[in-house]
């Protein structure tokens, strides 16, 4: 296990490094000159170039890489062309408000998906789970957009219950407010999450019931609960698992949308912000670090498939061997 903990923790650094050179290459190839988002329209070639240094447009793209490496090497991701500031605290600001939610949505996702999922395994043959199926697929069918404005229209429009979008500017200062401003981009999230999350659970428990270690449990004098719960879980957990770091890691990505419906300053606004004002060092910050979270997220998922699975851990001693 300690052999396999360093082999991914090593994928893990290189990975990261390729894609910040990828992320560097891609930036680089669009259309236009970042120094544009300091200038204003009719410029004069003094100030052009004058904005040109200033961004570092004006370096051969080899020092430009070595400049931005060595940035990166000391957790510096540069400054914003439009406002000034540093771009690293702004995206700590930001995550204080993206992982919350994504965070709260997952584990939402998770307490609906988990119990209904088995649920509709076990009841596969009667209407309880046709109707359980049916609804998971809906909810993969709906826009997570549209849930949200249907949200927003009920619970706070109509029944004034929560506040329909924004975020207090103390931020977690005011913690009840943070909260009430979460709940509708939460439930959002996790409805879309938890029909998706649904449907993989559903098939590990089908895929469980059907082995051969669940039928001779039952005949050695245990309960179908009993066994499926001493049993059943842990071997269908392997499977589920991964497919939780992938959704979790995609929820984290997506959350782009349901910031942008609710108006919340997380990671998605600042990015789309970026985009607009082609502030490449907030561009480039923001995904890198959001590239550095999913790999994390991928990371842990495999680390702990290994530990709830024995088999995979013996695989790896085998390798070793």
């Amino acid at each position: 296990m300690l052999r396999y903990l360093l082999r991914r923790t090593l994928v893990l650094a290189l990975s990261l490094v390729v894609a910040g050179l990828v992320l560097f290459v891609l930036l680089r190839l669009l259309p236009g000159d970042p120094a544009a988002a300091l200038l204003s329209v009719g410029a004069d070639e003094a100030q052009i170039a004058a904005a040109r240094e200033q961004v570092g447009s004006d370096l051969p793209i080899g020092q430009q890489l070595l400049r931005f490496l060595g940035d990166l090497a000391r957790f510096d991701l540069g400054k914003s062309f439009v406002s000034g500031s540093p771009v690293l605290p702004e995206i700590a600001k930001r995550l204080a408000v993206t992982v919350p939610l994504t965070l709260a949505a997952f584990l939402l996702a998770l307490a609906l998906a988990v119990p209904l999922g088995i649920l509709a395994a076990v009841k596969a043959n009667r209407w309880t789970g046709a109707a359980l199926s049916g609804l998971s697929q809906l909810g993969l069918a709906v826009p997570v957009f549209w849930i949200g404005i249907l949200l927003v229209w009920i619970v706070a429009v109509e029944w004034r219950l929560l506040p329909a979008s924004g975020f207090p500017a103390k931020g977690w200062a005011d913690p009840a407010a943070a909260t009430r401003g979460l709940v509708l981009p939460v439930v959002t999230i996790a409805l879309v999450m938890g029909a998706s999350l649904l449907r993989y659970v559903r098939s590990a428990t089908l895929d469980v019931l059907g082995a051969d270690y669940l039928r001779n449990a039952r005949a050695m004098g245990s309960s179908f609960s009993q066994a499926l719960l001493r049993h059943g879980l842990r071997n269908g957990a392997a499977p589920v698992i991964s497919i939780l770091g992938i959704e979790l890691a995609s929820t984290l990505l997506g959350a782009v949308v349901v910031e942008r419906v609710f108006a919340l300053p997380g990671l998605g606004s600042m990015l789309l912000l970026g985009i607009q004002q082609r502030d490449y060092p907030s561009v480039q910050g923001v995904l890198l670090v959001s590239t550095l979270l999913v790999l994390l997220i991928g990371f842990l998922a495999d680390i702990l498939q290994r530990l709830i699975d024995p088999r995979l851990r013996g695989a790896d001693e085998g390798e070793a061997a």
